[in-house]
């Protein structure tokens, strides 16, 4: 079965750690991969606080984000009371949204590699809006 293949970014700009709970335990007794991506949603909502964000409003009062895909290699498994470090690089910024980088490890070791497409979405018009201009001045790009 052919895989997609994540590849770690050149440089993350944002961390976020994280020590996983019971609840983030799956019957195999490791990471389960719908705490996975509850943890990467912590990371991201963390990530766009840093900047004055959040996903409801990217700094413009009215333009949010809508994830548009999910993309997980893993690598490792992460244990009970494992502490998490998810660096997170965005990147590929378009006129209608970009993408999260995420690399999660457990002592320099990579647990897994994610990758999401996030559409700008005005929530009132329900549809994709442009990236606002206060978003790109708050990543510094």
């Amino acid at each position: 079965m052919p895989r997609i293949k994540l590849h770690e970014q050149p440089h993350y700009g944002f961390r976020y750690e994280v020590t996983l709970q019971p609840r983030d335990i799956n019957y195999g007794g490791h990471l389960g991969n719908d705490a996975l991506v509850t943890l990467i949603g912590e990371a991201r909502v963390n990530l766009l606080n840093t900047i004055g964000c959040s996903e409801g409003d990217l700094g413009d009062g009215r333009t949010a984000i809508i994830m548009a895909d999910l993309v997980v290699n893993y690598c490792a498994e992460g244990f009970l009371c494992d502490v998490l470090c998810i660096d997170t690089h965005v990147g590929e910024l378009s006129r209608h949204g970009f993408r999260l980088f995420h690399r999660v490890t457990r002592d320099n070791r990579v647990i897994a590699l994610v990758e999401t497409g996030l559409a700008t979405f005005d929530y009132q018009q329900r549809k994709i809006a442009p990236v606002p201009d206060t978003f790109i001045q708050a990543l510094g790009t």
